[in-house]
Parts: structure tokens; C-alpha cells; sequence
């Protein structure tokens, strides 16, 4: 964990639900980046740990997706 996530935690990161989220319960993904690390994590159960990853393995998944 950065010392900025230490300090915020991961509850107070800044988390932003996919555009693709019609709000009706669909399943949805919450991503919250930081310097050196993207969290990600399911936007129906937030009490469940995020993952982390590197923010090149975010920008090959994203990239991938968009196919």
C-alpha cells in the first residue's frame, strides 16, 4: 500500500463507475486510480477487497476490452 492510500484509505480514494453503468443493477466495476496503481473493485459490494494493479496491465485490460 502507498503512503497516500495509507492515509486515505481505500474508502476515501476517488472512485468512478464505468460510463457503460445503465444503474439498474447491472454488473459494474468502480476504478479508483492513483500514481503506480489502479484499484478496482465490484461497484454492488464495496466491502469486498479491491484489486490492484499496475497501471500498464489497467491500460492492456482497457485496450484489450475495447476490441
Amino acid at each position: 500500500m502507498s503512503g497516500e492510500e495509507a492515509r486515505l484509505g481505500l474508502d476515501e480514494l476517488a472512485w468512478f463507475k464505468s460510463s457503460y453503468s445503465a444503474g439498474n443493477g447491472g454488473e459494474c466495476v468502480e476504478v479508483a486510480a492513483l500514481p503506480g496503481k489502479v484499484h478496482v473493485r465490484d461497484s454492488k459490494d464495496i466491502t469486498r477487497t479491491a484489486l490492484a494493479v499496475q497501471p500498464t496491465a489497467w491500460t492492456a485490460f482497457v485496450r484489450f476490452a475495447a476490441l
